[in-house]
């Protein structure tokens, strides 16, 4: 017996990474500067691939990033109410990893690294960790 195996193509995989995101930013009302910061693109390219027709690659770092960030939608989401899940991300926070600064701004700053430690960090408050 032969197992169908499923293979994703990256224009696929792109634009249903680039849409998630899309709407994580949304929902957090992110500017277009912050949004395209955090996904490390320039403010045009953010525009472009916003549409449904981009055609545009993305780098294995930047869909890292998207992951990323949709990952710690996911755990604010699980975490806090509404209100806070969608504001947690663009107000300053005392906590260990923010010294005062909003996460939105150290992600943006730190790179893929600190956007993997917000990550961590709140999958452990969610396991009690």
């Amino acid at each position: 017996m032969q197992v169908a195996e499923k293979t994703h193509e990256p224009a696929n995989i792109n634009a249903v990474a680039l849409k998630a995101y899309a709407r994580v930013v949304d929902l957090w009302r992110l500017s277009v500067k912050e949004a395209a910061g955090l996904a490390d693109m320039s403010e045009s390219t953010w525009k472009r691939a916003r549409k449904p027709d981009f055609a545009g690659e993305l780098t294995k770092d930047q869909l890292l990033r998207l992951s990323a960030v949709i990952g710690i939608y996911k755990s604010l989401e699980l975490y806090f109410s509404e209100p806070l899940a969608r504001s947690w991300f663009s107000r300053p926070n005392a906590g260990p990893l923010f010294g005062g600064r909003r996460p939105v701004d150290t992600a943006i700053e730190g790179g893929l690294p600190q956007i993997l430690a917000v990550r961590t960090y709140l999958d452990a408050m969610r396991g009690g960790a």
